[in-house]
């Protein structure tokens, strides 16, 4: 099976662009970064011993596509023919991916992810993560939700607070597939990372990996503040439209648009 093909059956698309989270007009550094990003989160160090060997697989391919797409000569091949070089020297051999990414990166602790976030959350650099996915996803909440670092299900009011304000300021379009997104598919967004949530928790205690301290019970109360926060934006929307939805009417949204 080739690259593209793996890129297909593991993460549901052909195009390594899409992959790594990325516009096809990014430079080396966005695709870096990109890459980054996207391994972080299938990194097999991270995995549950249960699903490290899947994480393994899936950060190998990505490691693929990111050294195909960081060569100039394998990148703009790629881009004129839609094709990969599998015997050329970005892919060529059984190269190690998890030490390719060490070399590229620096090896991170929990520290480091925890100091990350909490400097990362609510930055100039986040703002212009979230606008970027926009853009880039063309409103598609799932896949913004997915792109963003550091971000889960319970920040979609906040996410949605950031891109609402940038839609009225002008500074991005408003695409119809955000401004129009019905309330199932956020509930069913919200479903999924409830059930994934609880399949790690229950993996968790499988593994008796339990024993609160301080710190644990104050990010669990955190995470419950913020799941009644996501509860209430979704009655609020409920109240919002549910009437005019049933009759037909109207949403309100953003003056400007795109679609």
């Amino acid at each position: 099976m080739g690259l593209l093909e793996q890129c297909e059956a593991a993460f549901g698309s052909p195009d390594l662009y899409r992959v790594l989270g990325v516009r096809r007009e990014a430079s080396p550094e966005e695709i870096r970064r990109g890459y980054h990003r996207a391994s972080l989160r299938v990194h097999p160090d991270r995995a549950e011993p249960d699903a490290k060997e899947e994480a393994t697989r899936r950060f190998q391919i990505l490691g693929k596509a990111y050294a195909v797409l960081s060569n100039a000569e394998q990148r703009a091949a790629y881009d004129e023919q839609g094709t990969v070089d599998e015997e050329g020297e970005a892919l060529r051999g059984e190269r190690d991916w998890q030490e390719y990414w060490r070399l590229l990166f620096k090896k991170i602790s929990v520290k480091d992810i925890e100091d990350f976030e909490k400097s990362y959350k609510d930055s100039e650099e986040e703002l212009a993560d979230i606008k970027a996915a926009y853009m880039d996803f063309e409103g598609d909440m799932d896949r913004i939700m997915e792109s963003v670092l550091c971000v889960d299900y319970t920040d979609e009011p906040r996410i949605r607070k950031i891109i609402e304000k940038a839609i009225d300021s002008g500074e991005v379009p408003s695409y119809k597939g955000f401004v129009k997104e019905s309330k199932q598919k956020m509930i069913a967004r919200k479903r999924r990372a409830e059930k994934e949530a609880r399949e790690a928790e229950k993996t968790k205690d499988e593994l008796g990996l339990g024993g609160e301290d301080d710190l644990k019970a104050l990010i669990q109360s955190r995470n419950k503040d913020r799941k009644k926060e996501m509860d209430d934006f979704l009655a609020q929307l409920e109240a919002k439209y549910g009437n005019n939805a049933k009759k037909g009417g109207k949403k309100t949204a953003a003056k400007k648009g795109k679609k």
